[in-house]
């Protein structure tokens, strides 16, 4: 099933949610369309799925990454790395399966926007709880406020993921967070 769900995973990100046909999803998953609906009532369902796959994925290999890091300003640092790698290149083209989201479902989905505002908080709380272990460890100064600067953070972010769909450079997406890392200094 694991297997099945990356296959729809990439589909969707890459298709968005109304693009992606059943045959789409039958030719990525492995499955035929009879055996998609036997495991799942309907598209909708396939993508609720594969949009909770996505986010607990990600979010694992973000604390991995993070958790390393000594200072508050390096885990942010380290954070938003992350989200620079993932939109340049192949990965950056296929796209973030919470912002495609956020645009293509929330709207007219309450259960989508929903799960969309929950992954958007947990990221932004995230980046609040660095930006304060910085400020406590010195490593960010005590005058920068945390709520606006978490906000623009998870802001660019997201711009991140969503510019990483037109075909963004590395060197391009690095650059960008040198400058980010500017405002926590």
């Amino acid at each position: 099933m694991e297997k099945a769900l990356d296959g729809a995973l990439l589909t969707f990100r890459e298709r968005g949610f109304h693009a992606a046909s059943i045959s789409d999803l039958s030719a990525a998953m492995d499955l035929t369309a009879g055996s998609i609906y036997k495991a799942f009532s309907d598209k909708r369902a396939i993508f609720l799925a594969a949009f909770d796959r996505y986010t607990s994925r990600r979010n694992a290999r973000l604390q991995q990454l993070v958790e390393v890091e000594v200072t508050g300003f390096n885990k942010i640092r380290a954070m938003l790395a992350f989200y620079a790698e993932s939109s340049h290149g192949v990965e950056g083209r296929r796209g973030c399966l919470v912002a495609g989201s956020a645009t293509e479902l929330a709207t007219f989905d309450s259960e989508m926007a929903s799960r969309v505002t929950t992954a958007l908080r947990r990221v932004e709380t995230s980046l609040r709880t660095l930006i304060q272990l910085g400020q406590s460890d010195g490593s960010i100064p005590s005058g920068i406020d945390v709520e606006a600067t978490a906000r623009v953070l998870l802001s660019l972010l997201q711009g991140f993921r969503v510019i990483g769909k037109t075909g963004r450079t590395r060197v391009e997406m690095i650059a960008a967070v040198d400058q980010a890392m500017r405002l926590l200094s």
